[in-house]
């Protein structure tokens, strides 16, 4: 293998990768990436595993082949390298030479042989516009458990239908859901697939380089789930077993209902929550007539209040919440107005933006003892 490439075009390449790259692995083949040079292209492969980014930037090729090289130390070597053009050629015992002008390095790489096979990309089942998925993942990411003992719930539900495209995630405790229209050409059935968080992370950075017309193309099989960004390709394992039904927890008579403003609310319990007891970030609310009074009280802070005049429907309520868990979603929401309902003291209570028909987004949370 002898190929040169661009330092500009290889390192947004090498960036892409690291977030699949196991850092801490018993597997030392796994803290490498896989390189293959052919035609007038060089691909760059990393996995753990449970993801694999396969991605590939425009080479000058002297010589086909494959080899394995650190990707930690590559990509640092490279960020501290000039413009320009570098070359890369494969030595004896796996060793890799990157030339830069007159620098010259070698790197320890190790056989490509004992690099894991990735599966192949099957049939398309359908095209999805990237910035979509990127921004129903970025409402929804947040609500997931961090809890590696709740396994299905380490992952969001995906839920694509010939005009709509939703996303759930949540932890037992809170549940966020977005469900926006969008017509799929080509497509008539219902596909349902739990998307690791891991997935779901290197998504939203795929996403966030997408202009607003591009589209990915998506596609399983009966172990893993792929996600075709033009030449780069994420492949995920998938999450087994059922996903709770989301539907059955969605509150349906709440009977008391205030709008607030996304922002005034955010900053209200920003401060109040300062002086919240640092473990439960527990803030109580008193929902009345007057208006919606926000506390909260721990003995190593002290005490804080604040009142947001609101006209309220319904009868008055004092209900808890963490107010982590508000301020994960009011951080995801979009600004104006937002709809708070609760029905009683031990239901869960709903947040919902109101003002975009085009999408339904929708948070549960479970209220705390006060």
């Amino acid at each position: 293998m002898e190929f040169s490439v661009k330092k500009f075009d290889l390192f947004e390449e090498l960036s892409l990768t690291q977030g699949v790259v196991e850092r801490k692995t018993t597997i030392p083949i796994l803290s490498n990436l896989l390189f293959e040079a052919d035609g007038n292209r060089v691909a760059i492969t990393a996995t753990d595993l449970e993801l694999s980014i396969r991605t590939s930037c425009e080479a000058k090729i002297r010589k086909e082949g494959a080899g394995t090289i650190p990707a930690k130390k590559l990509l640092e070597l490279v960020r501290l390298l000039p413009d320009g053009e570098i070359r890369f050629k494969l030595l004896e015992n796996h060793w890799v030479q990157v030339v830069s002008d007159h620098r010259n390095y070698k790197l320890v790489g190790m056989s490509k042989e004992n690099f894991p096979q990735l599966p192949n990309f099957p049939h398309a089942l359908v095209k999805i516009p990237v910035k979509l998925l990127a921004g129903v993942i970025a409402k929804t990411t947040f609500a997931i458990s961090i809890e590696e003992s709740r396994y299905t719930l380490n992952g969001g539900l995906l839920v694509l239908k010939p005009n709509s495209l939703a996303m759930v995630a949540t932890d037992g405790h809170r549940l966020a859901m977005i469900e926006v229209d969008h017509k799929f050409e080509g497509f008539s059935s219902e596909v349902r697939v739990l998307v690791p968080k891991k997935a779901m992370n290197e998504i939203q950075r795929l996403g966030a380089e997408a202009e607003e017309q591009d589209t990915l193309e998506f596609a399983q099989d009966e172990s893993h789930l792929f996600f075709q960004f033009g030449n780069r390709l994420l492949t995920s394992r998938k999450l087994t077993g059922q996903f709770p039904n989301y539907e059955a927890v969605l509150p349906r008579d709440a009977n008391k209902n205030v709008v607030l403003d996304r922002n005034e609310l955010q900053d209200a319990l920003r401060r109040v929550s300062q002086l919240a007891d640092q473990r439960s970030h527990a803030v109580k609310f008193i929902l009345a007539k007057e208006g919606v009074e926000i506390s909260a009280s721990s003995p190593e802070y002290g005490e804080a209040k604040e009142v947001i005049e609101k006209d309220l429907k319904g009868d008055p309520i004092t209900i808890g919440f963490n107010a982590q868990y508000l301020l994960d979603f009011l951080a995801a929401a979009p600004d104006g107005p937002i709809s708070f309902e609760l029905k009683d003291e031990q239901s869960a209570g709903q947040l919902r933006p109101i003002g975009d028909e085009s999408s339904r987004y929708r948070y549960v949370v479970m209220p705390m003892r006060i």
